[in-house]
């Protein structure tokens, strides 16, 4: 019998099970009976689409053995079994980044850590907080050899050739002696019932009491081995609502989120006619870690008259609703309907269109507080599906949320649009970075005076890309302030006469910067600041500045414009300077000072901290 060394980040997991979270020791048969109920989904698919597998008196179920004299605990299933590669693969190793991503995630605080372990599919290490050793005997469907994974946690394990008749799994935990709590029948019963009780299969609880039979001299006390079901055994999402609580959705939320969090809402909704369909859908408070990640799990499991299908199918749901969790459970799609032929089945695309639906709706009727909590997690999915869903693209408008510069926390276009100038139905936002930077954008000085309000969209990576895009909000038209002239009170003459005055100071300007600008021009925008920067939008390349970001590469130069604004004192003294050198320092910190009000740097960090200190020295 071979001895094999844990992956490295298992062994720091099992390090961490062992010695750190004993909050909530008792998930571990939450998370044992979920991977039972796994196992018996998948074999239970098997009986009915495969002739190979179709055994005429097979049921699922699964069992719980207590044993006080043993000092052991023990949970079986007669599922899909695994083999000896399955055992080494699941149990040995990870093969996903998950292991890293919990490591990464922990916060300390062991009831919150606890809450990690399922979400990161390491839910079976969970064991080895109440355990001093653990053997897993299994038998996979359709094959002869059954094989014994068998570990104390420390860093090895072993795998050896056993007996089984069944296919299936049989867990053996040799509990730590100060453990015996879950040996007591009510306690296992109550966790059960707590975290499993709508688990579709009996869980049925092994375990012996003492009965005393006789009265006075002829009393005898007796071992009696008992045996009964302790959930109820039926799919949660086939009952009505009528029949269901509240407590009786948050529990089953939290059997599939593998956590102790209630969720922030649910809808369970049943769909009679063309296609019939039930779902049960759960918007957790907190984004699932793994929301950003290429690998993210699927969180929808879908469901065929009752019968898995898949846990893995990411076409169940858009892309951009990868944060929700919970079920789709169809009475119209074949049992054998193909994981390939998911993608293009019509009855599954009418399912995900009305769950789509459905759950923006739900979620556009959030109170003000549920909204927070929302956005704060999910807002910049809700931009992704802006981009990507044209068909849901007014609801989705509906619910995101962005910045103001005029008003506390994250506001709506209907929100803005309802404090806004109804004649000219224009919806002014700004991108950028970061959000102290905007808000202190001199492009935003006319826009302050004039008392208008301003979108400030700091997530730039996403919102460069889908503002633009957007361009409308019913009637209104989005609007970039840096790409328009901005509200002013002199008239178009005026402006080209003020123009026409300062020609020479901006055509000497322009001369000082030479190629560093596309133009120097008077500004309209300008109330306080002496000068701003922005991007030439007559740039061909500035409009593919959205496509480039798409496709992951940088974006070439765009040449700048910079402004000048002819009312600030700095200004009107630099039109009359005749000291050429001084007038070069002044024309490049107006430059470099715009750049750095909009979060750019300067060409030269060195040259513009010179020129700042000379002009400094001079006014000393």
């Amino acid at each position: 019998m071979a001895k094999h060394q844990f992956q490295t980040e298992i062994g720091q997991l099992l390090k961490l099970m062992t010695h750190s979270l004993y909050s909530n020791k008792e998930i571990f048969i939450r998370e044992l009976v979920s991977n039972a109920s796994d196992a018996i989904d998948k074999f239970n698919y098997l009986s009915l689409t495969d002739e190979t597998f179709k055994e005429e008196n097979w049921s699922g179920k699964i069992f719980i053995k207590l044993d006080k004299e043993d000092h052991s605990l023990t949970i079986g299933d007669n599922g899909i079994g695994m083999n000896e590669a399955d055992l080494m693969d699941h149990l040995g190793t990870i093969a996903k980044s998950g292991t890293k991503a919990f490591m990464e995630n922990l916060t300390g605080d062991a009831k919150k850590d606890s809450n990690l372990i399922g979400q990161f599919g390491v839910g079976f290490y969970s064991v080895f907080m109440v355990a001093d050793h653990v053997d897993v005997i299994s038998k996979k469907a359709g094959e002869e050899q059954a094989y014994m994974f068998s570990t104390d946690g420390t860093g090895e394990y072993e795998v050896k050739p056993v007996t089984k008749e069944e296919h299936g799994t049989i867990i053996y935990i040799k509990l730590k002696d100060d453990e015996k709590e879950f040996l007591d029948k009510r306690k296992t019963e109550g966790v059960v019932k707590k975290y499993s009780n709508h688990i579709a299969y009996p869980i049925v609880l092994n375990y012996t009491a003492e009965e005393t039979e006789g009265e006075g001299d002829d009393k005898v006390t007796k071992t009696v081995s008992k045996s009964e079901q302790i959930n109820a055994a039926t799919a949660l999402w086939t009952l009505s609502k009528s029949e269901l609580k509240e407590e009786d959705y948050v529990e089953f939320y939290k059997t599939l989120a593998h956590g102790d969090d209630a969720p922030l809402t649910y809808l369970h909704n049943r769909v009679e006619g063309a296609n019939e369909f039930t779902t049960l859908f759960y918007i957790p408070k907190k984004a699932p870690m793994d929301m950003y990640r290429s690998d993210y799990e699927a969180g929808v499991k879908l469901y065929v008259k009752r019968v898995f299908i898949t846990d893995d199918s990411k076409e169940l749901l858009p892309v951009y609703l990868r944060f929700v969790k919970g079920i789709i459970d169809s009475e119209d799609l074949p049992l054998n309907v193909s994981r390939e032929l998911l993608q293009e089945n019509r009855i599954l695309a009418n399912i995900k269109q009305n769950s789509t639906k459905k759950i923006l709706q739900t979620i556009k009727k959030f109170n003000s507080e549920e909204m927070e909590i929302f956005t704060s997690q999910y807002n910049r999915m809700i931009k992704e599906g802006i981009y990507t869903d044209m068909v849901n693209r007014d609801l989705l408008l509906d619910i995101v949320r962005y910045k103001s510069s005029s008003q506390e926390g994250l506001v709506s276009f209907e929100e803005y649009v309802s404090r806004a100038d109804s004649e000219k139905k224009e919806i002014y936002y700004i991108v950028g970075e970061n959000e102290k930077v905007l808000r202190n954008s001199p492009l935003l000085e006319a826009y302050k005076k004039a008392n208008i309000e301003v979108l400030i969209m700091d997530d730039k990576e996403v919102d460069e890309l889908v503002a633009p895009m957007i361009g409308e909000y019913g009637e209104w038209s989005l609007s970039d302030i840096t790409v328009i002239d901005a509200p002013d009170s002199k008239t178009k003459e005026e402006q080209e006469e003020i123009s026409k005055e300062f020609k020479p100071l901006t055509d000497k300007i322009k001369e000082v910067l030479g190629d560093e600008v596309k133009e120097v021009k008077i500004s309209t925008r300008l109330t306080t600041s002496p000068s701003c920067v922005l991007k030439d939008t007559s740039d061909p390349m500035a409009s593919m500045a959205a496509l480039f970001a798409q496709i992951g590469q940088s974006m070439p130069e765009i040449k700048l414009v910079l402004e000048i604004n002819p009312d600030h004192e700095m200004i009107k003294k630099l039109d009359g300077l005749s000291d050429e050198s001084l007038f070069a320092d002044i024309a490049w910190i107006l430059l470099d000072s715009a750049k750095l009000s909009e979060g750019l740097e300067p060409k030269d960090k060195g040259e513009f901290v010179s020129r700042i200190t000379s002009l400094a020295t001079k006014a000393l």
